[in-house]
């Protein structure tokens, strides 16, 4: 089988979540190979779990320029495992970094690039690979006619199936090419305990109508009752009522959980953009006339401050 090469995203010493959707989507197009790149002392535990979700071989690499470089190294690694073991595609985790990084590789394997896929499977001559465009109006199935295509897949496409490999590790040397931007200082952000937004499987937003910044109140309890990330609309973060990186919209952050809920929100087209992908969604708001109805699977007509406390109170009974 063709052997597709899988970009590891691993945090703390544990593989993410979106890399073990990667590695079941792999399999759906050839035979996964895993590529774990400046783990450390964590690199054999990432590789046992990599091989536990179908990778037949974990290409391992490690170096002081992994932690201390942006993106270039891992372009590096990538790049040349790509032309050394004539790799029939590259699968990356549809974020920030992982956009930039596959049209790095594509650019310098002179492939094509497809990015924001949620599915892929065989086709005669390679890889397709589906994306949800123009605010998820129309879904666009596309593959690359020359070269190994490199593509993005956002989190939540899959679910992740465990499927016992042999996961063989083989260490690489790495040539670097440097000319990189140089990480000079770090800030640990300060976590809410909560999932990440683009990652998690539910996901609870609140808008305009939570009416201030100590209305996420209901929003944050009936989240944490999910296991659930906080979102919010462009509308509640420009009135500084919630953090921008919890903005969900075309210009915020782009969402695809199993669970949406939207509290107090109109349903304007910049923030259906970033959530209507989302597999059930669910609204609450006073306006029977909102344009979020016209979106969802289920709505309630009513006011978020009396709904979402009724609702935290019934999942925690159950």
């Amino acid at each position: 089988m063709a052997e597709i090469l899988v970009l590891v995203d691993h945090a703390d010493g544990a593989v993410r979540k979106p890399a073990l959707e990667l590695l079941t989507l792999a399999r759906r197009i050839g035979e996964p190979s895993a590529v774990v790149l400046g783990a450390g002392e964590a690199a054999a535990s990432i590789a046992a779990t990599a091989g536990e979700y179908g990778a037949a071989t974990v290409y391992v690499a490690d170096g002081a320029e992994f932690a201390d470089q942006l993106v270039v190294p891992k372009v590096d690694a990538l790049t040349q495992l790509a032309q050394e073991k004539g790799a029939a595609a590259v699968l990356v985790t549809s974020s920030g970094e992982g956009k930039e990084i596959a049209a790095r590789v594509a650019l310098r394997l002179g492939s094509g690039l497809i990015t924001d896929a949620v599915e892929l499977e065989a086709g005669e001559n390679g890889p397709v690979a589906t994306q949800s465009v123009f605010a998820a109006s129309y879904q666009v199935r596309s593959t690359v006619t020359h070269g190994a295509p490199v593509i993005t897949v956002k989190p939540n496409s899959a679910a992740p199936e465990a499927s016992s490999a042999t996961g063989t590790v083989e260490n690489i040397t790495v040539s670097f090419t440097g000319n990189a931007a140089k990480v000079v200082s770090r800030t640990p952000r300060v976590s809410t305990g909560r999932p990440e937004l683009t990652e998690s499987a539910i996901v609870v937003s609140g808008g305009r109508g939570v009416g201030a910044a100590e209305g996420f109140g209901v929003v944050e309890k009936l989240a944490d009752s999910l296991g659930a990330a906080v979102g919010a609309s462009r509308a509640a973060v420009d009135a500084g009522w919630y953090p921008h990186s919890n903005q969900v919209g075309q210009t915020g952050k782009q969402v695809s959980p199993q669970l949406y809920v939207a509290a107090g929100i109109s349903g304007a087209i910049q923030h259906r953009a970033g959530m209507q992908t989302s597999k059930t969604i669910v609204a609450v708001n006073k306006d029977p006339e909102a344009p979020i109805f016209d979106l969802v699977d289920y709505g309630v007509v009513g006011d978020l401050f009396e709904v979402l406390p009724q609702l935290t109170d019934e999942i925690g009974a159950r």
